[in-house]
């Protein structure tokens, strides 16, 4: 760790080597004004030996977004920053022969914190196996025009223009998620 990080954020930023650096260092580059930090933990495209990779990578994860949001409202930046924790795919309700379970289209989930945003509840859910949208479906597009609404952006009235000079809307169908906001 670095020489004056305080051996409490160390400690509470899990010990995950490598990935307790990079939530060390997304933290301070929003402290030094980064606008947009990208942080990729891999590995988890469980397509074999799921439960195996997830007992050891699920608790990394799991300290070190609990230790950037705690050290960020430490500070007082976490109503400035919004947190967003994606995977490119949900995965699939039964466990393959492999002992894995593979890409999933229809259900997907996505952890959100700070940004001023009403965190703390659950949107949406699945039948038993979670393997259909019951009830409030989150299109992904609505994930992205909320933080866009987020950054001052307005996801239905700002356009870009295309590479054919076309003004395109920066989310197509995307809705804000009001309990969010």
């Amino acid at each position: 760790m670095a020489e004056n990080e305080n051996t409490a954020t160390e400690e509470q930023s899990g010990n995950g080597g490598n990935a307790t650096r990079k939530f060390l260092l997304a933290r301070r580059l929003i402290e030094a004004g980064v606008r947009v930090v990208s942080l990729s933990l891999s590995d988890y495209d469980t397509h074999t030996g799921n439960f195996d990779r997830l007992r050891l990578m699920l608790p990394v994860l799991d300290h070190g977004i609990t230790a950037l949001v705690d050290d960020l409202k430490e500070r007082g930046m976490l109503q400035d920053v919004s947190i967003v924790a994606w995977g490119e795919f949900g995965r699939t309700p039964k466990v393959n022969k492999s002992a894995g379970r593979d890409h999933w289209p229809g259900v997907g989930m996505a952890l959100l914190a700070g940004g001023g945003m009403k965190v703390g509840q659950v949107i949406g859910s699945t039948d038993r196996l979670a393997s259909i949208p019951t009830s409030r479906p989150v299109h992904y597009q609505d994930v992205i025009a909320t933080l866009y609404l987020n950054l001052g952006i307005s996801p239905t009235s700002t356009t870009l223009l295309d590479p054919s000079g076309r003004p395109q809307h920066v989310v197509d169908k995307g809705q804000v998620i009001g309990e969010l906001i």
